[in-house]
């Protein structure tokens, strides 16, 4: 597993509390496929978080992918589930430092 980590931030949108829970777990269980996919193709969900504080977001969400393009299919998948329609967000790639001064930090 690459050290390819995807960070993902979420807060649902006014408008998903207007959808009735049917129709929000039927989203949600599109959406909790395309992580499936992204699992047998080599990603691994780190896990959920709920976020306190001061924070525009609701959620955390940590994952491991092979690589960035894995992430980048993974997010391009979501957004055409209309994932994006639903929930505000925000993404971010980590990919490892070489040599970096924090590796020593507290040594």
């Amino acid at each position: 597993m690459s050290n390819s980590l995807w960070i993902h931030y979420a807060r649902p949108r006014p408008h998903w509390y207007r959808l009735s829970e049917t129709e929000r777990r039927e989203k949600q269980a599109r959406w909790d496929q395309l992580a499936k996919q992204a699992i047998q193709a080599g990603a691994a969900r780190i896990g959920v978080y709920h976020i306190r504080g001061q924070h525009d977001f609701q959620t955390v969400e940590l994952w491991h992918f092979p690589d960035a393009e894995a992430a980048f299919a993974h997010w391009a998948n979501l957004t055409a589930a209309a994932y994006n329609e639903w929930f505000a967000f925000s993404n971010n790639i980590g990919l490892p430092l070489e040599n970096s001064a924090y590796e020593h930090a507290g040594s």
